[in-house]
């Protein structure tokens, strides 16, 4: 597992796990009862002070036929962020993830990211008026790259299975010629392998156009820009 490790000095490797569990800070989504546990994610600095999310669980599991018996949904997550990572999809960097069983035998597990510095979510960079500030062009190669990093997720039969608008975060820097369009993708908790890129591809698109609030026009434009990188049509977007 290819971590970024980020720490006091001297913690042990053996102690990572006790180390991010004692971590406490400013809960940015309270901890909520589901899947026979419990999740919840908090905002905390490290001691270089990096800003870092850590998700905390207690018996909060996922059961597949591979894991029948249920394994923490922090692991899924894990897999889906170097899966991503490895087809050039901008998510999370991942500082630290790691499981174990209490002395009850109940599982609690970690997964602790990097926060998407300078990323806002695409619905707050609507807010604040980011279309009227760049133009139009620019918000097609918005569009565009939303489309390209979906379809690289998709062409590795990735599905990202929660694809909400609010799930998308982008960042836009630079001006003029030299401005610069990025999009990244959170949440992959419940993301998973797909037999085919297009299984994935339609459950995600037919997805993120019910979460979210383009307009007709905007979406049709989406949905070119993704087709034509796809290379093929998905039934059911237009």
């Amino acid at each position: 597992m290819a971590v970024d490790f980020v720490a006091a000095p001297g913690v042990a490797s053996q102690d990572r796990f006790a180390y991010f569990w004692s971590q406490q800070g400013e809960w940015v989504e309270e901890p909520n009862l589901r899947r026979g546990g419990e999740s919840g994610v908090q905002r905390v600095m490290s001691a270089n002070g990096r800003l870092l999310y850590v998700k905390r669980q207690t018996g909060h599991l996922y059961r597949s036929w591979l894991h029948p018996f249920g394994r923490p949904t922090v692991l899924r997550e894990r897999d889906a962020i170097e899966g991503l990572r490895q087809l050039n999809v901008n998510v999370p960097k991942l500082v630290f993830c790691g499981a174990e069983r209490d002395a009850d035998k109940q599982w609690r597990a970690l997964l602790v990211t990097a926060a998407l510095d300078g990323f806002t979510e695409m619905e707050n960079w609507y807010a604040a008026g980011g279309r009227e500030r760049y133009g139009e062009a620019l918000h097609d190669r918005l569009l565009e790259e939303l489309a390209v990093t979906l379809t690289r997720m998709h062409l590795g039969r990735w599905q990202h299975s929660c694809l909400y608008i609010k799930h998308v975060f982008v960042r836009v820097t630079g001006e003029g010629p030299d401005t610069k369009v990025e999009v990244a993708l959170l949440d992959l908790e419940k993301s998973r392998r797909r037999w085919s890129a297009q299984s994935a591809a339609q459950h995600d698109m037919q997805q993120l156009r019910r979460h979210s609030s383009f307009t007709d026009t905007d979406w049709l434009k989406l949905v070119y820009f993704y087709e034509n990188a796809f290379g093929s049509a998905i039934k059911g977007l237009r």
